[in-house]
């Protein structure tokens, strides 16, 4: 019965648009995953070098923090979260993996204490639906965003908060991105977007 209990819960902690709750975050560890979108092949299609600056947002347990600070080799991952549970946990597993190389920031969910032009690459997974002030972040990565730095949004089959193709490159292009390149299928894909102006680069 209490088994039975807790798939029931879990299942609706799936199926509930909004933060994913982290009492439900071991779930988000499950190797069945890889299925919809591996470490591996997220790294591909963020084409990552081993001296980029990158920002996580919305990490979760790390699930793909850690195969990506890995590829980092003089570079750094920071994680940004706005449940601080989740940023602990991440932070234990990487500690238990000893994983080094990365870093936690805790999000108020509307800007970021990072400098103008400071990271090459900024991703989420199955994320940016799950944020009311879209806008805003967009607004932000756009600022801490090197020139020609790219935004990677991945969605992925199931989510409730699930972002269309179309959704995307309309919020996106408005604020001083194109899109560069896509990846997957409809049902699960990434979307890269690569900012355009702004300030110069320091």
């Amino acid at each position: 019965m209490r088994t039975e209990i807790a798939d029931k819960e879990i299942k609706k902690g799936f199926a509930t648009k909004g933060v994913f709750p982290y009492r439900w975050s071991f779930t988000l560890l499950f190797p069945l995953r890889n299925i919809f979108l591996s470490a591996g092949k997220l790294i591909e299609r963020l084409d990552i070098k081993e001296n980029y600056n990158v920002l996580e947002v919305g990490p979760g347990p790390g699930y793909f923090s850690i195969p990506v600070a890995r590829k980092l080799k003089t570079g750094k991952l920071i994680l940004a979260d706005i449940q601080p549970e989740m940023l602990e946990y991440a932070r234990k597993r990487f500690s238990k993996k000893k994983a080094g190389n990365a870093s936690y920031y805790l999000c108020n969910g509307k800007t970021f204490d990072f400098s103008d032009n400071f990271f090459d690459v900024i991703y989420m997974v199955a994320v940016l639906g799950e944020v009311e002030t879209k806008e805003a972040y967009i607004r932000e990565f756009s600022r801490m965003l090197k020139r020609g730095g790219i935004v990677s949004v991945s969605e992925l089959a199931g989510d409730p908060d699930k972002m269309s193709i179309g959704e995307l490159k309309d919020l996106f292009e408005k604020h001083d991105f194109s899109f560069y390149a896509q990846y997957g299928n409809k049902r699960n894909y990434t979307l890269n977007f690569k900012k355009k102006n702004g300030k110069q680069d320091s």
